[in-house]
């Protein structure tokens, strides 16, 4: 029996992986697509007058309605990013198109969206999450072509199922490309100012490949000592250039023109629908409205951050041409290192010993107990989809069930660069009035264990554990009636709040102590160590904000554009976010060819959103520092006004529940040691 077409009889009914085999996938998929039609056409048929129960709520709470199609998306999706293989990426090619013409066929549907179109016009009486959904609802038919003639929704058609074909080409050739380079090392010497752990690692890595001597890949893990602690200038220059110049060799991974034909298809789609710009079409769904405000806030933060930037790039060059007569990128986290060393004696290497990771999972799962009351505990009787992965039952404070957590934690073959938050199964509550509970998971590239040490985090990487722990709380604590309005299903630009408010947390001396011991002694963090951490909090701090701006100039030069786009992508990028950019930039590298937040991860024409919702996140911490880091008075009404409530209500009145006023950029400038130019 196909797992997917059962109950599946585990703990808390998680996907049973153990039993899933490749060719359940392909079967399940027709089926849930033949289920689905079956359930559009009764209720196209309904010879009653549309009502929100018989036409919005059937394609939301209905048993099996989209039940088995969503079932088996979010597990062969959530697999094809973490634990792929060629059998399942030739798998998703086949399938995808067949998804998104289904797709296609329920949105451009025009018995249903009439149904959908009476009911938006003639409601009453409906709760503010009613008609929140079904403002969704038509939005998304509308926004979907539901109001195009024939001609039109034929050309939205093809133009949507090119662009889901390509944007999965381009994941696939980022992976591949990714995982193919290797920089190996034969002779000790060239390990010449690398840390213990990262030849440890390199050595590790080089024995699981079957070769001799040191391995260094492009995962981040591997990547990032390298450049930062490496005195082989030229070898730190082979393994920047093979970074930063993925995809954009002469192969069949080449992602130039599959980017270049997605900003086409894409403002394509937008013009077909109306808008003038993808980004005027994206924007209308945004708290930011329109590009103007995007650029006003990208803007602003040029004009805040650039002189302090300036200021860092030359202090840093100073110190570079000691040893070179000119900096190149691949020198800059060198002499990044050196500068952190000289202004403050601290460094990732010195904190590591610190944050062994099973200690770092206490320490989170600890603050997370002591804001909020809830608690976690393995649980090895649900099965997971690799070894690596950890699974959790949550406890709410009065010990109720609630969610299910998984944890991911290292990088591996089959498995996307990044971190990310994602759900085998959302929050809702069902027509019997159970409150049918999430099961969330993280996943994330983090410092393997070696065969002489367990995982030592960077400081860097424990704030990516919080980060994505913030996704995941925001998923646990979803109780909404609604699924598509649940957890993480807010607009763009206000999903990042929990994320980046829980950053927060690293560098806090009450939150530090609870877990970072040495993982040899058992010796407490010191306390002179902590110092130097805050001390050094906002080094190059201006710098650091600057290049996620330079992201989102970029983002935005492509999607606002109103004709057919036909530059060559290298150079183009270098105009785009030159204003942004501090130091030189190389002819053959590129970004934007493996730039997946826009290209394929869901953030184009919305990169801004990480400013954006930082700003949120300072002025949010903020609260918590007048009232106690650990205050749970200011926690549950965190957790009661935003984490809790999803989508159900425009977010800006959601944050205005929280703090009692909108948010202001003071406490970001503040956290950051920014002085604005008072002109």
């Amino acid at each position: 029996m196909n797992p997917f077409f059962e109950s599946y009889g585990t703990p808390h009914d998680t996907v049973p992986f153990d039993r899933i085999r490749l060719e359940h996938f392909e079967e399940a998929f027709m089926e849930g697509i033949r289920r689905d039609n079956e359930q559009i056409e009764k209720t196209i048929s309904n010879p009653e007058k549309p009502t929100f129960d018989n036409t919005i709520i059937n394609t939301e709470e209905d048993e099996g309605y989209y039940d088995l199609l969503s079932r088996v998306s979010t597990v062969f999706f959530n697999l094809l990013s973490a634990e792929t293989n060629d059998e399942m990426d030739a798998l998703a090619q086949k399938i995808q198109p067949i998804l998104t013409q289904h797709a296609n066929d329920v949105r451009l549907n025009p018995r249903l969206f009439e149904r959908i179109r009476y009911v938006h016009l003639h409601h009453r009486k409906l709760t503010p999450e009613e008609k929140m959904l079904l403002d969704n609802c038509y939005e998304g038919f509308v926004r979907s072509g539901a109001l195009l003639d024939e001609a039109g929704k034929q050309k939205l058609r093809e133009l949507t199922e090119e662009a889901s074909m390509l944007g999965l080409q381009f994941s696939q050739n980022l992976l591949k490309e990714q995982k193919a380079f290797s920089l190996d090392i034969t002779e000790e010497s060239q390990l010449d100012g690398l840390p213990e752990t990262a030849r440890e690692a390199a050595a590790l890595t080089a024995k699981e490949q079957g070769k001799q001597g040191w391995v260094f890949t492009l995962d981040f893990p591997s990547y990032s000592p390298f450049m930062t602690y490496s005195t082989q200038r030229e070898l730190r220059k082979q393994l920047y250039m093979a970074r930063n110049t993925v995809c954009t060799h002469q192969n069949s991974e080449n992602n130039l023109a599959i980017c270049q034909r997605l900003i086409n298809l894409r403002r394509e789609i937008a013009q077909l629908l109306g808008y003038k710009t993808y980004a005027d079409y994206v924007l209308r769904r945004r708290m930011a409205s329109n590009s103007r405000n995007v650029y006003k806030l990208l803007n602003d933060l040029i004009d805040a951050y650039k002189p302090t930037a300036l200021k860092e790039r030359d202090e840093l060059r100073k110190l570079a041409h000691k040893d070179v007569d000119k900096m190149m990128p691949w020198d800059s986290g060198f002499y990044a290192h050196k500068l952190q060393m000289k202004k403050y004696n601290i460094d990732q290497e010195m904190l590591r010993p610190y944050f062994e990771l099973s200690k770092v999972i206490d320490g989170v799962f600890g603050l997370a107990n002591r804001l909020y009351g809830i608690s976690f505990k393995e649980n090895k009787d649900i099965p997971v989809y690799h070894p690596d992965v950890k699974a959790y039952e949550v406890f709410d404070k009065d010990g109720s069930f609630l969610a299910v957590f998984y944890a991911d934690f290292h990088p591996r073959k089959g498995k996307q660069g990044g971190a990310w938050m994602t759900e085998f199964q959302g929050q809702y509550i069902d027509k019997k009035g159970e409150n049918v509970r999430p099961h969330v998971s993280v996943v994330m590239n983090l410092t393997k264990p070696t065969e002489d040490k367990p995982a030592l985090l960077t400081l860097g990487e424990v704030e990516t554990f919080l980060h994505e722990f913030g996704h995941s709380l925001h998923g646990m604590f979803a109780n909404t009636r609604f699924e598509s309005l649940s957890g993480t299903n807010v607009w763009w630009d206000f999903v990042e709040l929990p994320s980046q408010f829980m950053e927060n947390f690293s560098i806090e001396k009450e939150f530090l102590r609870t877990f970072a011991f040495h993982y040899q002694t058992g010796e407490p963090l010191p306390d002179e160590l902590i110092q130097r951490i805050v001390r050094s909090r906002n080094f190059m701090a201006a710098t650091a904000c600057l290049r996620q701006v330079s992201f989102g100039l970029l983002d935005m030069a492509y999607y606002t554009q109103r004709e057919a786009f036909t530059a060559d992508i290298i150079p183009f990028e270098k105009k785009a976010w030159q204003k942004a950019i501090l130091g030189e930039q190389l002819k053959d590298t590129c970004m934007t060819v493996q730039f997946s937040h826009i290209m394929a991860g869901g953030y184009a024409a919305g990169y801004y959103s990480y400013k954006w919702a930082e700003v949120l996140d300072a002025d949010a911490f903020a609260v918590f520092k007048r009232h106690g880091i650990f205050d749970q008075q200011t926690a549950q009404r965190f957790r009661d006004c935003i984490l809790s409530k999803g989508g159900t209500e425009h977010p800006m009145t959601l944050y205005k529940n929280f703090k009692g006023s909108e948010p202001t950029i003071d406490a970001l400038l503040k956290r950051n040691g920014i002085k604005r130019d008072k002109r």
